[in-house]
This record gives structure tokens, C-alpha cells and sequence, in this order.
């Protein structure tokens, strides 16, 4: 028998019974829990909890949202329910530096990174090739002061058109506006190539071999308005020396980028994020 696949992510004010609520009316349904993560923060006393479903072959999500109707009206639940059968697309942009297009690329390819990339867009021609190798349709939206207000409602446009669900920015070397940053709140990802709020601007791998760092890193977080400062979803680091040069230093933060920007987005096309405020509940599996 065919299982339909859900996502269900809740939160709310903790209380007795909440669980209970749920879970009662998808059993009710007859489906199955495949996974189940949650969250209780005793400072807030909120709670979220993330639940992979499990439904009979013809449970539609509309039958799903209904029955857990009445546990939302219970508990006041803020909930979001993704039907997995429908691919996620994302839009990735990328300026000169390309390797963490191409790992995400790879890894959609092999069928670890489950989405559709609907478009590449770029403010350089260097990667329009890429994109005709993978049959990926490409934008070439050159950005300039006089121009970057243009640019950004074609990209807006862009998102609308698609039914983008994220937009990756694989080392987009182009701060997003404020304005386009609020717009798409949630729906943004950058790969920041150091520890957040460290280094910041041009060349942060030359400032680290500078101050004589022991760990390099890499950052994947939401855009916001703050520049750098969005909530973060993954990070990653390793250990340097001394012996190493700013080239070097360089070198392993690429490879260190790609995988943590790979993790970002797959954590979030998989609902296993929730923005609270500024910092994330990630339910990893």
C-alpha cells in the first residue's frame, strides 16, 4: 500500500494534552507517525513540535487538516501542514564564486536535496553555462546603485512566477534590499563564509588568518534586514593552524560552505525549521 506523506509543524503555549490532541486525531485517520521531534522552552514556556505523517493511500491534505482542526481550536496551535508529494523549487543565485551552487546542484542530482531548481540567477554570465548543462533556466540580472531597485522586482517577480518556495543566495555577493528582505522574510537563505557575527565584509578568511584563528566556519542563515545577522539554521567549522596560508584558509572554507548551505536548505525544505524571533528551533534528523 501507497502511504501519502505530511509534514506537520505546531507551536504554541505549553499545557497538558497537546501531543495527546494530535496524535489522537491522526490515528483516528489511520495514519502513522514516521517521526516525531519537539521542543519545550521553559523560559518562554512555549512548545513546537515537528510530526512526519504517515496516511493511507487517498487521505488527502485537506482531510488531514481537517481532523487536527479541533486540537488547533484546543490549544490555539500555530501550525503549517506540507504535503510532501509536491517538490519544493528554489532559486538560486550566485555571482563569481560558484562552488556552492555546483554542491547543491550535486546533491539534488543524486536525490539527497529533494527540490526543483526553477531558476539560476546571477549578477555575472560566468555561471549561464551551468545552467544550460543542467537545463536550468538562468537570468542574468546585472546589479548596479542606479539598477539594483530594477532588479529586485524582476527577482520578486521571478519568485511569484515560479511559485518559488526559498531562494538560495550561494555566495550572491549583492546585499539584498531591506525592502526585498521583509518581503521575503523566511524565504532567503545566505551562506556567510565565517562564524556570524565575526568578520564581516570583504575578505573575512584574510581577516582570520590576520587575527591568528585557530577554527574557521561558515554560517547558513536567513536575510533579514540586518545585514548578517538573520537567524541562523546550521554552522559548521575546522580547526587551522599557523602553518596555513590565507589561500589555504580560503580553500578550506569553500568546501566548508558548500556542505553547510547544503544543510540550511535541505533542514528547511524538509520543515524542520522554526523562526522564533531571532534565532531557530532545528529538529535535525
Amino acid at each position: 500500500m501507497t502511504n501519502n506523506r505530511f509534514v506537520l509543524t505546531l507551536s504554541c503555549d505549553d499545557r497538558p494534552g497537546i501531543v495527546a490532541a494530535v496524535t489522537t486525531e491522526l490515528a483516528d485517520l489511520g495514519a502513522n507517525i514516521a517521526e516525531s521531534d519537539q521542543f519545550w522552552d521553559q523560559v518562554t514556556n512555549k512548545f513546537f513540535m515537528r510530526i512526519a505523517i504517515l496516511a493511507p493511500e487517498g487521505v488527502t491534505r485537506e482531510q488531514v487538516q481537517r481532523a487536527i482542526d479541533p486540537a488547533i481550536a484546543r490549544f490555539d496551535l500555530k501550525t503549517t501542514l506540507k504535503d510532501q508529494a509536491i517538490r519544493p523549487k528554489i532559486i538560486i543565485m550566485v555571482s563569481k564564486f560558484d562552488h556552492a551552487m555546483l554542491h547543491l546542484l550535486y546533491q539534488i542530482r543524486v536525490g539527497w536535496l529533494d527540490a526543483e531548481v526553477a531558476a539560476i540567477v546571477s549578477n555575472h554570465e560566468d555561471s549561464r553555462r551551468t545552467a544550460e548543462i543542467e537545463g536550468i533556466p538562468f537570468y542574468h540580472l546585472p546589479v548596479t546603485k542606479e539598477t539594483k531597485s530594477e532588479q529586485e522586482e524582476k527577482l520578486l517577480r521571478l519568485v511569484q512566477e515560479t511559485g518559488a518556495d526559498l531562494v538560495v543566495l550561494a555566495r550572491y555577493m549583492q546585499v539584498l534590499s531591506d525592502s526585498l528582505s521583509k518581503r521575503l522574510f523566511g524565504k532567503v537563505i545566505n551562506i556567510h563564509h565565517s562564524f556570524l557575527p565575526s568578520f564581516k565584509g570583504a575578505k573575512p578568511y584574510h581577516q582570520a588568518h590576520q587575527r591568528g584563528v585557530k577554527m574557521i566556519g561558515a554560517t547558513g542563515h536567513y536575510v533579514t534586514p540586518d545585514l548578517d545577522e538573520g537567524p541562523i539554521i546550521e554552522q559548521d567549522a575546522e580547526r587551522v593552524s599557523h602553518a596555513l596560508s590565507a589561500e589555504d584558509f580560503v580553500a578550506r572554507g569553500r568546501d566548508i560552505e558548500s556542505r553547510v548551505l547544503a544543510r540550511a536548505v535541505k533542514y528547511h525544505l524538509e520543515n524542520r525549521v522554526m523562526i522564533v524571533g531571532n534565532k531557530t528551533i532545528v529538529f535535525t534528523p
